[in-house]
């Protein structure tokens, strides 16, 4: 019977096979914990590159010191279109907050 249990040595087998078997899962699940996928483990103090829409063109990067900068000349305004990864899409300046807090700023 090979489905049956009662003898010693089959649950000797089946004891050592979910050892094996957890060890297993235990190997891949460290492994595919301490994996890294470009562009999706990225450190936190990599800057956000910022892009504008003036004078009709798409201009940057921008860091946020630029964009410190760009406000207070005027160039940038709250109407101005921006985007920076992770936005599906252009925004205007007054929508995203750190744009928005330089403008405040350099009122």
């Amino acid at each position: 019977m090979e489905n049956d249990f009662s003898s010693l040595e089959r649950l000797m087998e089946f004891g050592m096979s979910m050892a094996v078997a957890q060890q297993m899962i235990a190997t891949m699940n460290h492994s595919i914990g301490s994996m890294t996928v470009p562009g999706v483990n990225q450190p936190f103090c990599e800057q956000v590159e910022y892009y504008a829409v003036i004078d009709g063109k798409q201009a940057g990067p921008f860091t946020e010191e630029n964009l410190q900068q760009l406000a207070q000349k005027g160039t940038l305004a709250s109407d101005t279109l921006m985007w920076h990864r992770g936005l599906s899409g252009w925004r205007r300046a007054c929508d995203i907050p750190v744009a928005n807090k330089w403008l405040l700023l350099s009122k």
